[in-house]
């Protein structure tokens, strides 16, 4: 077990992606440099119940992301701009929030289960082509631009990767942090592709058939 900073958030970070934030309260302003002085990362959680800025600290879910700061802009009045990388899930055990102005969290490391590599090999090469039509279709859209030589082959960081991109709700991306296991965290982004592919095809083809307007079609 170990304390670590927590900072809620309205969104949930994956191992290996990037968070960019614009700090401005005290409170997480006092968090960021305590991070940068003892070269410590901090946790992302997302927000249960609550708000990410001013009033009470908010209700986290309980588990998150470990982030370790990678750059950092001060700005006037002790501000600052910085970018994050996601490393390592954990689990929150109890919640401290009294000691510090922010919350902390005394929590455990909680990598998912290995699968076996055929398996998740397997679930990976089923993603991919998933991942690949949705980035198609928000290209045909002009919403995207993307290289498809880009994307991971390997399931976990293609995995992590589509986890970011989608565009849906952060309860729905918990749920993918919270799988159990390697190859359950692969199939359900699957599974969450399959259903955005289908949802954003019928909006395609109606955008398409509406000869009328035909900048209806809108991912907003």
């Amino acid at each position: 077990m170990m304390e670590l900073p927590l900072f809620p958030l309205n969104t949930v970070l994956f191992p290996g992606m990037p968070l960019s934030l614009h700090v401005f309260e005290e409170r997480y302003k006092a968090m960021i440099n305590t991070c940068i002085s003892e070269k410590m990362p901090f946790g992302v959680v997302l927000i249960a119940e609550g708000a990410e800025a001013n009033g009470p600290l908010a209700d986290p879910f309980e588990f998150g992301c470990t982030a370790q700061i990678t750059q950092v802009q001060p700005l006037v009045q002790g501000r600052m701009n910085l970018v994050a990388v996601g490393q390592e899930r954990f689990r929150i055990l109890e919640l401290d929030r009294d000691s510090q102005p922010y919350l902390v969290g005394r929590v455990e490391m909680a990598p998912m289960r290995d699968s076996k590599p055929e398996l998740l090999k397997e679930q990976g090469d089923k993603l991919y082509g998933y991942v690949l039509r949705y980035l198609e279709i928000l290209t045909q859209a002009g919403d995207v631009q993307f290289d498809p030589e880009q994307l991971p082959k390997d399931a976990m960081p293609l995995a992590n990767l589509a986890a970011f991109l989608v565009r849906v709700e952060g309860e729905k991306k918990q749920l993918l942090l919270e799988a159990e296991t390697t190859s359950k965290f692969v199939a359900s982004v699957r599974a969450l592709y399959s259903t955005e592919n289908a949802l954003l095809e019928t909006m395609l083809k109606a955008s398409d058939e509406d000869e009328g307007n035909p900048t209806s079609f809108s991912l907003n």
